[in-house]
C-alpha cells in the first residue's frame, strides 16, 4: 500500500463531518464545473534563462461540494526539462460565505525525485479582498511543509487590471533529495498588467516576476551552479472556460 493512504481515513471523516445529508424530498443539487489558467506564460530571464509556466485549476461540484485539479509547473525551454511539476487533486467545501477547506493528495513529479503528499488547505477572501490560498502538505517520507499564495487584482478600468502577486514556500523539515531546506525556502513575487480581450475569457498580459531562494534551499540551488535569485520578463494569457 501506499504509504499516503494511510492518512486517507481521518480525511475522509473530515469531509462528511462538512457534507450536509440531503432527503429525498429535496431537489437535486445543480453541478457545476470550470476551468481557468490564472497563469500561462513565457518568462525570459537574467543571463538568457528561457521559462515556460503555468498555474491553473479545474473544480466539478455543487455549491456544497467540489472535486478540484490544481497544477502548475516550470519547464525550462534551455534544458528541455520541468524544474517543478505538481498535479492535485481534492474535495472541497465552504466552511463561511467567503472560505473553503479543501484536503486531498498532492504529486509532484519533476526530473528528479517524484514525491506523493497528504494536502489540506484553506482558499478564500480576506478583508480588503486579497485572494488567499494556503495549504499545507505532508509527504510520504514523513517531511512537513505549507505554502501561501496572495494575490490582489487593481481595476485600473474596466478591462485593464494590474494583479500583484506573492507565494511563500516553508518547509518544517529539510529534505536534502529533492533540494528543499528547513525553514522559508522561496519567494516567488509578481506584477502582472492584463486586458480583458473577451469578458476575462481570454486576458493577455505582460509583467514581471522575481524569485528568490532563502538558506538551505538556497544552498542547494547554488552547489549546483544555478543562482539563488533572478528577476523574469512575463508575456502570457489568463484563460477562464
Amino acid at each position: 500500500m501506499t504509504p499516503i493512504l494511510k492518512y486517507f481515513p481521518s480525511a475522509l471523516v473530515a469531509f462528511a463531518l462538512f457534507t450536509p445529508l440531503t432527503s429525498q424530498a429535496e431537489e437535486p443539487a445543480n453541478i457545476f464545473y470550470g476551468f481557468q489558467m490564472e497563469e500561462f506564460e513565457y518568462r525570459y530571464g537574467e543571463g538568457g534563462e528561457e521559462i515556460f509556466a503555468f498555474d491553473g485549476d479545474a473544480f466539478v461540484g455543487t455549491d456544497e461540494l467540489k472535486l478540484r485539479w490544481e497544477g502548475d509547473g516550470e519547464f525550462d525551454l534551455n534544458v528541455e526539462k520541468f524544474e517543478t511539476l505538481s498535479n492535485q487533486l481534492s474535495l472541497q467545501t465552504p466552511v463561511s460565505d467567503f472560505w473553503d477547506i479543501k484536503g486531498g493528495v498532492r504529486y509532484t513529479s519533476p526530473q528528479g525525485p517524484e514525491r506523493w503528499y497528504a494536502a489540506i488547505g484553506l482558499s478564500g477572501l480576506a478583508p480588503q479582498w486579497f485572494e488567499i490560498d494556503t495549504q499545507l502538505y505532508l509527504s510520504e517520507k514523513g517531511k512537513l511543509s505549507a505554502d501561501l499564495d496572495v494575490e490582489y487584482q487593481v481595476l485600473l478600468t474596466n478591462y485593464l487590471i494590474l494583479t500583484p502577486s506573492a507565494t511563500v514556500d516553508i518547509g518544517f523539515s529539510s529534505d536534502e533529495e529533492i533540494g528543499v531546506g528547513s525553514g522559508v525556502n522561496s519567494v516567488e513575487a509578481g506584477m502582472r498588467l492584463s486586458y480583458d480581450v473577451w469578458d476575462r475569457i481570454f486576458s493577455p498580459y505582460v509583467g514581471v516576476v522575481y524569485e528568490r531562494k532563502f538558506g538551505q534551499t538556497a544552498n542547494f540551488v547554488e552547489a549546483e551552479g544555478e543562482s539563488a535569485d533572478i528577476w523574469y520578463a512575463v508575456i502570457g494569457a489568463k484563460l477562464m472556460f
